[in-house]
Order: structure tokens, then sequence, then C-alpha cells
């Protein structure tokens, strides 16, 4: 069985930071592509950084710069740094893998963890 578990969120002031954790089992996290979504209220959820199996990332463009994902292999866990955190950034954010390296489903999802920044 495939879980993801998501921990780090939390609440921030504008300008800090949060790391954000995403621990994989069932399978490895290098098996297929890896990424992060996050949805505010009142919004579509939205694809915020994503990882290959390789190691390539891409970020929407409204993180570049300021948040980053990487992956430990060795602890089957999925990062996101996030820094000079905004208020537009508060959201829950939720960490998925893709079945298979070549599909474009994100098949396997996580519970989601609540980041809140304050102004």
């Amino acid at each position: 069985q495939v879980q993801l578990v998501e921990s780090g969120g939390g609440l921030v002031q504008a300008g800090g930071s949060l790391r954000l954790s995403c621990a994989v089992s069932g399978r490895a996290a290098s098996s297929s592509g890896m990424a992060w979504f996050r949805q505010a209220p009142g919004k579509q959820r939205e694809l915020v950084a994503a990882i290959s199996t390789g190691g390539s990332t891409n970020y929407a463009d409204s993180v570049k710069g300021r948040f980053t994902i990487s992956r430990d292999n060795a602890k089957n866990t999925v990062y996101l740094q996030m820094d000079s955190l905004t208020p537009e950034d508060t959201a829950v954010y939720s960490c998925a893998q893709r079945r298979l390296p070549g599909s474009l489903i994100y098949a396997y999802w996580g519970q989601g963890t609540q980041v809140t920044v304050s102004s």
C-alpha cells in the first residue's frame, strides 16, 4: 500500500521559512515524478514544484527563487523548502507521485498540511 505523509506545515510570519516533508512508503520516491501542490480557499489547486526521477525540477512562476524541491532517496522523502513566504502562500500543501515515470497523472496523494503566513 502506497502512502504519502506530509509534515512541517504551520503558522509563520511573512518573510519567514518553512520546510515541508513528504514521507513515502510502499514504493520508492525516486520511482516516478513527484510534486507539491497547493490549494488556497476558494481557489483551484495549483502545481507548486515538481521533481523528476532524474532530479530535474520545475516551479510555478509565483514561487521561483523562493521555493526549492528536493528528494532524499535514502530517506524516501521529498522536501519543499519555502523561503521569503508571503500571505499569498497560505494554502493546504499536498505532495503527490505519478504512478509511472511516463504517466501524466499523479495517482498517489498525501492528506495535505496547512501553511498559514501572517502579515
